[in-house]
């Protein structure tokens, strides 16, 4: 009897093993299948199979998910009611599964953050309100920080908390903690992507070439660049109507005994009432002086010069700035803060030492524009202090649209800013009739004072 037993547990079990395997090759034989359409895009006829596969084979290959995401999202965008809402549904449990089959190549902040916005994107059809999404985006964010990079959902992110801000239902140290939290965020990504940029911009510069694959990496770095620019300046926006001096002064008063020995509070509190003009506030300097005691860098040493200059004490100042920028050892950091310290010495009138800076800026990130137009800028503010007569004055702004020029070069982000002041520039640049009548067409013409360049007049 007992040997009965055991031939049929045996029997069944190799059933059972035989009718696994011919499932799991009808898995892979829909799986192969299924992914060519997924490639043409005939996502309709792909989801059956692919839901065979979803259900019955769920550890199989990754492939599955990847697809699984195309075909779903393609299902939401085309059907209505309930029908979408369970597409909505079944997307937001197959970024779960994906999850829990395959956790090594599902990070939890990028996928946590597309099952947020994708709640977000259908609040209305799934009766989901602002605080449950902003909380939804909080965790995400704080849970994995590193990969919540998508630049539609960092924005979408710190426009809820401004939402709740306006009803009250946030206060001002949170709405400005959560902006410095998501700002120093884009800040990372735009690194990240600027020094990749900067790699391909050099290895062209060496070989003069570019295989397909760089130019590939290098529009979708400046498409990434481009991206990550325009929200951040989107959620200074936002920021700036909602910060100025009269708020963010007791605010800070009331907060700083308790973080006076927070060096990223400090930063940050500094950082902003430089920004938004309360220098002139005594608290200014009160937190200058104790960021810098708690937490000495290049950083406190460009702040603490900025309390010296408002004491009139300039000269002092200008080495403050010095040891700054000689303090600050990584290259895409230093070239911020010689962008920082140039504006400094610009709003002084120092336009020769602004340059300098300027172009050390460009030598450290050579795919940031902003520091040609900002040069082009004081070319143009200096013409009716730099020649001889009113055409060599006027020439200047051909130098100023000469140098504008290349900042869209290098930034195709700045294309159309860069535009817009080569026209302006041009149209104060003097008549081709005017250099015929000089006989100057095609000559160089030397650019005195402090600016100290030549220009070839253009015909």
């Amino acid at each position: 009897m007992t040997q009965k037993l055991s031939l049929l547990y045996l029997m069944l079990i190799l059933g059972l093993s035989t009718i696994c395997a011919q499932k799991e090759m009808e898995c892979k034989t829909k799986l192969s299948l299924l992914h060519q359409d997924v490639k043409v895009k005939n996502y309709d006829k792909a989801y059956e199979p692919w839901l065979f596969v979803y259900k019955n084979c769920p550890e199989l290959n990754r492939a599955i998910y990847a697809d699984g995401e195309k075909i779903l999202e393609h299902k939401i965008k085309s059907t209505k009611g309930d029908v979408k809402l369970d597409f909505i549904n079944m997307l937001l449990e197959l970024w779960e599964k994906r999850k829990r089959h395959f956790s090594d190549t599902t990070p939890s902040g990028e996928y946590a953050a597309k099952a947020c916005q994708l709640l977000y994107q259908h609040k209305d059809k799934l009766q989901t309100n602002e605080t449950a999404l902003y909380n939804c985006f909080d965790i995400a964010f704080k849970n994995d920080s590193q990969t919540f990079t998508h630049p539609k959902s960092l924005y979408t992110y710190f426009s809820l908390i401004i939402d709740l801000f306006d009803e009250g239902k946030k206060t001002g140290s949170e709405l400005f903690n959560s902006y410095d939290d998501i700002n120093d965020k884009i800040d990372s990504e735009i690194q990240n992507y600027s020094e990749k940029l900067n790699a391909i911009i050099r290895e062209f510069e060496k070989t003069g070439s570019l295989n397909k694959s760089e130019q590939n990496k290098k529009r979708a770095y400046e498409s990434y660049l481009k991206n990550y620019t325009l929200i951040q300046n989107n959620i200074k926006a936002l920021v700036d109507k909602r910060a100025n001096c009269s708020n963010l002064i007791p605010l800070y008063t009331k907060d700083l005994d308790a973080y006076q020995n927070d060096s990223i509070w400090l930063k940050r509190s500094v950082s902003r009432l430089y920004h938004k003009k309360c220098t002139e506030n005594e608290l200014y300097e009160k937190l200058v002086r104790q960021y810098d005691e708690v937490s000495p860098s290049a950083d406190t040493k460009l702040f603490v010069a900025t309390v010296l200059f408002q004491k009139g004490k300039d000269e002092e100042a200008f080495k403050y700035l010095e040891e700054a920028y000689e303090l600050e050892t990584r290259p895409y950091k230093k070239s911020n803060m010689a962008i920082r310290i140039a504006d400094i010495y610009k709003d002084k009138g120092r336009y020769s030492a602004a340059r300098k800076y300027l172009l050390q800026a460009l030598r450290l990130n050579p795919s940031n524009g902003k520091p040609h137009i900002v040069i082009s800028q004081m070319y143009a503010k200096s013409a009716k202090d730099c020649g001889k007569d009113n055409y060599h004055k006027r020439a200047v702004f051909w130098l100023a649209a000469k140098e504008v020029k290349k900042a869209s070069k290098v930034d195709p982000t700045l294309q159309e800013i860069a535009n817009q002041y080569e026209a302006n520039y041009l149209a104060k640049a003097p008549s081709k009739e005017k250099g015929f009548i000089l006989g100057t067409i095609g000559k160089t013409i030397k650019i005195e004072c402090w600016i100290n360049r030549s220009i070839v007049v253009p015909d």
